[in-house]
């Protein structure tokens, strides 16, 4: 493997490593996902918990443990923090505790350049396999927060948006019933229509719409009626918006057991999948184009070109 690279993108709900060289060897590419709820309760108390800390701890050390059997020294690996860090009082506690495990810095991302490297990931990842119409719309849903990029396919992003409306934050923030009550849906989708009253990327300008991250990922396995969550059989795969709607009315019915009984629900999303899907519904609400284009390639891919 010539040059491989290692990229960490650690988020409210997940942390993802991806090692490997995406350029001259794509298919030695290792990638892991873990679920570590680092934002829960960072909506409420503006802390990283204590227990929260740990789970990332065990985790980052068995990627840094991965990233050195590869060979990928502290100069070609970016550790990339999103929104949980960004909001969190003790983030000082964080970078000190990635730094002693992986020997670099985590970089506490803006929205704008979260933005720009889901862009570039969904994009780049699915260069020559979907035609994508410009200008193409990145929606990128996170537990803390939610992107909108629109930008040309081939030129990068022109205007990029970062809402503080994710699914973890939203279902800490409104849920206490178990499944989700109609007037916490409703606060739910206030919140989001509010964000989205007040984001300057119009989703209604779109000419295509690429769906990242766990949330969107999860939500066209079930539309695509898998039984089992399958990356292969989902990136690239475009959905029509009324079954991604179908889908999410189900989701909603369901109580967090039923969920997690579904063969392609990871267990550490069955609770919080229904503010998600609420963020993935208003969205489309708000759409012009009748389709949707799932990617699996997203930021953690960005990162690792930009390396």
């Amino acid at each position: 493997m010539a040059d491989p690279v290692a990229a960490i993108d650690c988020g409210t709900n997940t942390i993802k490593l991806l090692v490997g060289d995406l350029g001259s060897h794509p298919d030695t590419v290792r990638r892991e996902s873990r679920m570590i709820r680092l934002g829960q309760g960072v909506d409420a108390t503006g802390r990283l918990a204590p227990e929260a800390l740990e789970r990332a701890w065990t985790a980052i050390d068995e990627y840094a443990a991965i990233v050195r059997a590869a060979g990928v020294g502290p100069e070609r690996t970016r550790f990339c923090a999103t929104s949980a860090t960004r909001d969190a009082a003790n983030a000082a506690e964080f970078t000190a505790g990635v730094r002693d495990r992986l020997g670099v810095d985590p970089e506490v991302l803006s929205g704008e350049e979260e933005a720009r490297l889901a862009f570039t990931g969904a994009v780049r990842g699915l260069a020559g396999a979907v035609e994508l119409g410009s200008p193409a719309l990145v929606v990128d849903i996170g537990g803390g927060s939610t992107e909108l990029i629109l930008g040309d396919p081939l030129g990068g992003p022109r205007i990029a948006h970062s809402m503080d409306i994710g699914s973890v934050r939203l279902h800490e923030r409104h849920v206490r019933h178990d499944p989700i009550a109609p007037d916490e849906i409703a606060a739910i989708v206030a919140d989001i229509d509010a964000a989205l009253d007040a984001c300057p990327v119009d989703p209604a300008a779109a000419a295509s719409v690429l769906a990242v991250a766990g949330t969107n990922t999860t939500i066209a396995a079930g539309t695509l009626g898998l039984e089992a969550y399958d990356r292969a059989l989902i990136h690239g795969r475009v959905l029509a918006v009324p079954d991604v709607q179908a889908q999410v009315d189900r989701l909603l019915a369901m109580t967090v057991a039923e969920r997690r009984a579904l063969g392609w629900m990871h267990p550490g999303r069955a609770d919080v999948i229904d503010a998600g899907a609420l963020i993935v519904s208003r969205v489309l609400r708000r759409l012009e184009v009748t389709t949707i284009t799932v990617a699996e390639t997203d930021i953690l891919d960005g990162i690792a070109w930009s390396l």
